[in-house]
């Protein structure tokens, strides 16, 4: 289980600046939210040293790399035993079209957000990962006909827009 982080109104202003943009010079930061560069500095560090900051990233719109389609598929199992559970994650995470999936309560297992070249990739993934496992016992695709708000766009608007 994660313990939580004490944060105060700087470390919660200097995360929403950073998720904007991670590349924005600490000389500005410490501008932005009053505290001396040096300041921000060492609550950066401490912020990735919690894992508060689990990573510095860059974000890909997918379509610019030939990764259009942006399906999220709701998956049922028939059995959830330790073993089979760990089977069908070890299966997820070997594909590189699984973007994230979480393992979830409701009527499905899991939800998985996947990224690709077009419905025949879909067709593919479905047969290989789900039709040809018998643990599978059910699956519902959604398929995404455009990203409206998202945390890791600065401006929180659709990256097609």
């Amino acid at each position: 289980m994660t313990n939580s982080v004490s944060l105060d109104r700087f470390d919660h202003a200097l995360l929403a600046l950073v998720q904007r943009n991670n590349q924005t010079p600490a000389r500005i930061l410490a501008e932005q939210v009053g505290l001396s560069e040096s300041a921000v500095l060492r609550r950066l560090r401490q912020l990735r040293r919690t894992g508060v900051i689990a990573a510095d990233i860059a974000v890909v719109r997918p379509a610019l790399i030939g990764l259009p389609l942006t399906v999220h598929v709701l998956v049922s199992l028939e059995r959830e035993s330790a073993a089979e559970l760990d089977a069908f994650n070890r299966k997820i995470r070997s594909r590189s079209e699984v973007r994230q999936a979480w393992y979830v309560t409701g009527e499905a297992d899991f939800v998985l957000h996947l990224q690709l070249s077009g419905m025949e990739a879909y067709d593919t993934f479905a047969r290989e990962v789900f039709h040809d496992d018998p643990n599978v016992k059910a699956f519902r695709t959604i398929v995404a006909m455009r990203e409206v708000v998202s945390q890791v766009n600065a401006r929180g608007l659709s990256t097609s827009e």
